[in-house]
C-alpha cells in the first residue's frame, strides 16, 4: 500500500478548505435566486392575443422578448397555469404577461389586458 505524499495532503487540505468556503455560499444564494425569479423581479412581456383555446387551456400570443427565458419575440402557443386567466380575453387584445417553465413547458403564469 502506498503512503500519501505531502503534495496529496496539501491537495486534500485545499479541497477541504474550498468545501468549507463553498458550504457558506448557499446561505446568501437562495435569497438572491428567489428575488430574481419572483414575479415582482420579472418584467412583464407585451403581446397580442392571436388565438384562445379555452378547452385545452392554451393561448397563442404574438409577443416581444421574454427576458427571463432568454426568448426572442415571436408568435407561439402557451399553456396557461390557470384556465381562468383566459376568461376575460379575446382575440386581438393587447396584453402584458409573465411566462415561465412549469414542469418543462413554457407556461403563462399571469396575464392582463392593456386598456
Amino acid at each position: 500500500m502506498r503512503r500519501p505524499t505531502a503534495s496529496a495532503a496539501v491537495c486534500l487540505a485545499a479541497l477541504m478548505d474550498a468545501g468549507v468556503a463553498s458550504a457558506q455560499l448557499p446561505v446568501a444564494a437562495p435569497a438572491q435566486a428567489v428575488a430574481a425569479s419572483s414575479p415582482a423581479a420579472t418584467p412583464m412581456t407585451d403581446g397580442e392575443v392571436r388565438k384562445i383555446d379555452r378547452e385545452l387551456g392554451k393561448i397563442t400570443l404574438r409577443h416581444g422578448p421574454i427576458t427571463n427565458l432568454g426568448m426572442p419575440g415571436m408568435t407561439m402557443v402557451f399553456k396557461v397555469a390557470d384556465p381562468s386567466l383566459l376568461r376575460d380575453l379575446k382575440e386581438g387584445d393587447r396584453v402584458r404577461f409573465l411566462a415561465d417553465r412549469v414542469s418543462g413547458a413554457i407556461t403563462v403564469t399571469a396575464i392582463e389586458p392593456v386598456r
